[in-house]
């Protein structure tokens, strides 16, 4: 059943309302999305390009002869990825203000695709709140820890 979801860039100056027909996404492990992204692969909600209302557009910038990306020049969040000559796009999962709700059920561009730093599940973990020199950092500048 379609649903309005909405999602939006870390400083918050660039936000969407986008209508998802479901809660399925996918991890891109190509070298392209890793340059964009800095890091070793991008989850993705593919969605109709019709289907996103912007309040205020993103700046993008032509990353192939095939396509485009949507950020925020102001803080540099990756938002979209488009296809020239496609009517569906890419939404960031990241962006999307209840970003857990999405799963993974699929895996692209996997010739550039880094396992070791996707199962990560066995290695040791720890909260942010649980940093002491992270939490004194955060109290100092904003009196809380950030959501």
């Amino acid at each position: 059943m379609p649903e309005e979801v909405t999602g939006g860039c870390m400083c918050g100056r660039v936000r969407y309302r986008a209508t998802i027909e479901d809660d399925d996404a996918y991890l891109c492990h190509c070298r392209m999305c890793q340059r964009a992204t800095g890091g070793v692969s991008i989850a993705f909600k593919n969605v109709s390009k019709t289907a996103v209302a912007w309040e205020t557009e993103p700046e993008r910038y032509v990353s192939s002869p095939i396509a485009r990306r949507g950020f925020c020049a102001q803080c540099g969040t990756p938002l979209t990825y488009e296809a020239q000559d496609h009517a569906f796009m890419d939404l960031t999962v990241g962006s999307f203000d209840d970003s857990a709700r999405f799963k993974p059920v699929e895996h692209s561009g996997c010739e550039s695709w880094h396992r070791d730093w996707l199962d990560t599940s066995g290695l040791p973990a720890s909260r942010t709140d649980e940093n002491a020199s992270m939490v004194k950092r955060w109290m100092d500048a904003l009196g809380k820890l950030p959501d």
